[in-house]
């Protein structure tokens, strides 16, 4: 195609090394490229603005929490080990970013991935699942494997030289380091990915969450990351502080309108948040459980300090060893 202005690549990075690639790759063709970078509870753009940083590569960034939680509740091509729905969640971001492309007058949009360097979500099946179900088949380039996948309509049309892509496969990161050092990257992240969701422990607490809630606000995902969780009941849990700094996380995301807090009232120790039903009895089992984690003696009494929209009460519970709370951790 010939054209007079300057071609625009709009592309994904998660701020690792093959999204930095992917960019130099097509600025070395002269292409104008722009990164997005998406944001919720389980991923942030953290490593993304670095790159921008280094890279001088404007990055937009865009919290899509809302629509993320609408696809969770029934990703179409599953989970992966864990609460991870890699393929719908690419195609999630393709379909957001194409919306920026349309608005902003992008020419196509690009990311770093890398055929077969994670057997599931980037196999070249899965690769073409995420282009189709993201609404933008044929506009989606993947710079470091695209001689191995069928060429794109902008290949097509000449807006990029298909013959200055390459041919990347596989999980070794050789060509990758050597590309960096060629192109005078010196930092970036370890490609061990940063989505909290291929946790264990977190997808553990985030399916109690869904499963126990319909209506599930943000803060409480963002709690998932911090502290030790227990489930009281279907309607209350309570999230137990590790450190001083856990218990400024905790804090940071107390609903004081809704939630209790509870510390001790004379000892060290966390700060607990009850979240939900909040009687007598439950109320009771969360100092119990506070009272544990302090250096109160089993069977001794001890005072807890119950936080509810500011008024102070003090409850004595009688302090128990931690085994006997241990089922009700999620």
């Amino acid at each position: 195609m010939n054209t007079t202005r300057q071609i625009k690549g709009l592309g994904l990075c998660s701020g690792g090394l093959d999204s930095i690639l992917s960019a130099m790759v097509l600025q070395n063709q002269g292409i104008e490229v722009t990164w997005i970078c998406f944001e919720t509870p389980f991923f942030s753009s953290e490593s993304a603005r670095k790159a921008s940083q280094q890279t001088d590569i404007k990055l937009i960034t865009l919290d899509i929490t809302k629509e993320y939680m609408e696809m969770m509740e029934n990703p179409k091509a599953g989970f992966g080990k864990n609460m991870n729905p890699c393929m719908d969640c690419h195609a999630l971001m393709f379909s957001k970013a194409g919306k920026i492309l349309e608005q902003k007058n992008f020419d196509f949009l690009f990311s770093g991935e890398v055929v077969g360097q994670r057997p599931k979500s980037q196999n070249k099946n899965s690769l073409r699942y995420v282009e189709k179900n993201s609404g933008f088949e044929g506009l989606i380039l993947r710079p470091l494997s695209a001689k191995l996948l069928a060429p794109t309509i902008i290949e097509q049309n000449g807006m990029v030289d298909r013959t200055k892509l390459l041919d990347i496969s596989g999980r070794s990161r050789k060509i990758q380091t050597q590309m960096a050092k060629d192109f005078g990257i010196k930092e970036y992240p370890s490609p061990a990915g940063g989505c909290l969701l291929t946790d264990k422990i977190f997808s553990r607490r985030l399916k109690d969450l869904m499963d126990n809630k319909k209506i599930i606000d943000h803060k409480e995902l963002y709690l998932l990351s911090h502290g030790r969780h227990f489930r009281l009941d279907s309607k209350t849990k309570i999230i137990v502080g590790r450190s001083e700094q856990d218990n400024k996380n905790l804090i940071q995301y107390l609903n004081e309108d809704k939630d209790i807090l509870l510390k001790h009232a004379s000892l060290p120790g966390p700060d607990v948040i009850l979240m939900g039903d909040a009687s007598q009895h439950n109320i009771e089992t969360a100092a119990i459980i506070l009272a544990g984690y302090t250096k109160s003696q089993p069977g001794e009494n001890t005072n807890i300090k119950i936080i509810k929209q500011q008024h102070e009460t003090i409850i004595s519970v009688k302090t128990i060893k931690h085994l006997e709370f241990k089922h009700l951790m999620i």
